[in-house]
């Protein structure tokens, strides 16, 4: 079975490709340079290409893909609080999860980039990470109460 970690690290990549999709449905014309650039069209004079429709379900599929997205982050999210031995574990890990893969999907499909206080800012929440995932859990110490 999966540890609570893998449940966060699952779900920190979910929600990455959530945003991916939400960029995609409400983003300027990413859709539409997406299919212009899959269908290889051309606008010739007045003309309509497939693209001119198709943006709106394309869209509209990136919107249903965004809910389903969210959908499943929030069940492995919830495994992960549960099978975490403390919260701040799961939402930590799922977080550092979410930056990075959405770092690199941003890069990958976006050509985004992130400057040195972006990197900075993810290092030091992967260093609280390992903190925690380092430290052991401990149990408060019990009181033994004495008849007298």
């Amino acid at each position: 079975m999966f540890s609570g970690s893998v449940h966060a690290l699952f779900a920190g990549f979910v929600a990455s490709v959530a945003s991916v999709c939400a960029k995609l449905t409400v983003g300027a014309n990413y859709v539409t340079q997406l299919c212009e650039s899959g269908l290889r069209h051309t606008h010739t004079g007045g003309e309509a290409t497939a693209c001119d429709w198709l943006h709106l379900p394309l869209r509209l599929l990136c919107a249903g893909l965004l809910l389903t997205c969210n959908t499943v982050m929030w069940t492995f999210f919830s495994k992960a609080l549960r099978l975490c031995s403390s919260s701040a574990r799961a939402t930590v890990t799922t977080t550092a999860s979410n930056f990075l893969c959405s770092a690199v999907l941003g890069r990958l499909l976006f050509g985004e980039t992130h400057d040195a206080l972006w990197w900075a800012g993810i290092s030091l929440t992967l260093c609280g990470l390992l903190l925690l995932h380092g430290s052991t859990a401990q149990t408060p110490p019990q009181d033994h109460h004495k008849d007298e």
